[in-house]
């Protein structure tokens, strides 16, 4: 039976979805209720596709739980799907441009299938550019900002399976971020809930686990589209993300992340309370704000290590957070990282630039001796730390001398990992109004040689750890040949896994060459039984590249 085609609603406001429970398993016995239920023949089989950063992950999770609990199944490619939801991600114009070349795919993909619909969303669609998106992405049937995806099975008529719900009632909530008009995203903390409670988050693993807790972003980064398209920083509620926390912990995960833009935020807009009377936190950088007697990341952390099994262990073995912000990175979380033993020993501040004036000029608030305190004590707090950062090249009015201040701070710190980008003007944003004056080729050549002179470092980084033992949560059976990564933040990953594969080629019967990630965020490849998928070992290093470690079982 062909799909219906599904009804699109558009310009509706924001909703809480109430996640609905598949028919059949909500009154398994009942007869008289079949005439009520959906015909789960007709209802689209869905793709989605994401781009991008975490918090994009966790947001399709929660899409795909919500399609789930409307009755749909999951497509195992866009090509067998009648719905493709496409979470986009406007931070670099690659991903976008990713995009726009699966737009003639698309087309003939739905001229072969009239049913199937396209649904875009993520950090590409905002207000103020939501009349010109026709135009860059032809295939698309239904553009949702970020704050709207809650609604995406309402807009598509499948909160009702027998016909669309029709306009939305409730009038989206909007406030002005630098004059632009802008979600107000307050409801995102309220759909998560429901999402919780209703069972309706997808979760695309059974070992490591996504957990927002902040949503939105208020800083004045010139270069990034983010407050424009999430609206300013939402915290949920302190009790709701642990609660959360114990019920993965119940579950069996081993590893947690807690998701936020700027995650080191989190608290500052919630009420005070006096439970939280001893926290006294102040910025020292960056515009000043009160946390006076608010929960802040430090005390979060805490919390969900304090979870423990009976025999006094943490019940998550791995804590995790991203991503952060120097204007945020307190003593008090880094005395959290130090005394919480679930904590893993890795942290991911950007830093975007290595010079003062550039920094002024990317909006970012702080200094690189700021920066270089705030590591340094890090690393006196938690030894061995490994450390990770985000650098842009070429950004408006870079000088040769201020790249050469950014290969310095690579050459001083060290870093572990660095994720680097050409600057591109995203429109919307304030670098729009300063001169996009760096040309292409020297942009890429920046780009270029500074990746080579951090897979140096990398690889340095990496030799330590031969004849050492790392402890690695495996998460990945590798497949015996390469396959294409839609996603762009797999690319590094992809680069160590092809490298390794060859010392796999050849396994002895009953072993599997599998991949993890160590405490410290090192991707180790090991031949291993595959039962061991989704447990912690200790791998002993024999091999390191500057993107991977590989070893054997200890």
């Amino acid at each position: 039976m062909s799909p219906r085609q599904l009804p699109v609603v558009e310009f509706g406001a924001p909703v809480s979805a109430v996640p609905r429970g598949t028919p059949a398993a909500d009154t398994p016995g009942d007869s008289r209720l079949v005439e009520f239920r959906p015909e789960t023949r007709v209802l689209p089989a869905f793709f989605v596709w994401t781009l991008g950063c975490q918090m994009n992950r966790s947001d399709s999770e929660e899409m795909a739980g919500r399609l789930l609990a409307s009755g749909c199944a999951e497509a195992p490619s866009m090509e067998t799907a009648d719905l493709v939801v496409i979470n986009t991600c406007a931070i670099r114009e690659a991903a976008e441009n990713k995009v726009i070349g699966r737009q003639g795919v698309l087309a003939r993909l739905k001229t072969a299938n009239p049913g199937m619909r396209v649904v875009l969303t993520g950090c590409s669609v905002r207000t103020s550019n939501r009349a010109g998106l026709a135009k860059r992405y032809p295939a698309v049937d239904l553009f949702l900002r970020p704050d709207e995806e809650p609604e995406l099975i309402d807009r598509l008529g499948l909160a009702s399976a027998q016909a669309p719900v029709g306009a939305l009632a409730m009038t989206a909530a909007t406030t002005l971020v630098k004059g632009a008009e802008v979600s107000d995203a307050s409801h995102l903390v309220r759909a998560r809930a429901d999402a919780i409670a209703g069972g309706a988050v997808s979760r695309g693993s059974a070992i490591s686990a996504w957990l927002p807790i902040i949503y939105g972003c208020d800083k004045t980064c010139t270069y990034c589209i983010v407050p424009f398209s999430r609206g300013p920083e939402r915290s949920r509620p302190f009790d709701e993300i642990v609660a959360e926390a114990r019920a993965l912990a119940a579950a069996g995960y081993r590893e947690v992340t807690l998701l936020g833009q700027n995650v080191n935020s989190y608290g500052h807009d919630l009420a005070p309370e006096p439970r939280f009377a001893h926290v006294q936190t102040q910025r020292t950088v960056g515009r000043a704000q009160d946390r006076t007697e608010r929960p802040d990341l430090a005390e979060l952390v805490r919390a969900v290590d304090a979870i423990r099994t009976g025999d006094g262990a943490p019940a998550i073995p791995r804590l995790r957070f991203v991503t952060s912000h120097p204007w945020d990175l307190s003593d008090r979380l880094i005395e959290a990282m130090a005394a919480c033993p679930s904590l893993c020993e890795a942290l991911h501040l950007p830093v975007q630039s290595g010079s003062d004036a550039m920094l002024r000029r990317m909006g970012r608030q702080y200094t690189i001796s700021h920066y270089l305190e705030r590591l340094a004590r890090i690393r006196d707090a938690v030894p061995g730390i490994a450390l990770s950062t985000d650098i842009i090249t070429g950004f408006c009015g870079e000088t040769d001398e201020e790249y050469a201040d950014t290969i310095r701070l690579l050459e001083t710190v060290r870093y572990d990992q660095v994720f680097a980008a050409a600057y591109s003007e995203r429109p919307g944003t304030p670098a729009t109004h300063l001169a996009d004056d760096v040309p292409a080729d020297v942009k890429r050549r920046r780009l270029v040689d500074l990746l080579a002179v951090q897979e140096g470092i990398g690889l340095e980084r990496n030799r330590a750890w031969l004849g050492q033992t790392a402890n690695v949560l495996l998460d990945t059976v590798v497949p015996l040949r390469a396959h294409s990564h839609d996603d762009e933040d797999a690319d590094e990953e992809a680069a160590g896994t092809t490298a390794s594969r060859d010392a796999f080629a050849h396994l002895p019967e009953g072993m599997a060459h599998l991949l993890g990630r160590s405490r410290e965020s090192k991707l180790v490849h090991v031949a291993a039984p595959p039962a061991l998928l989704g447990t912690e070992v200790n791998v002993l290093i024999e091999h390191a590249g500057p993107y991977a470690l590989r070893g054997r079982l200890a």
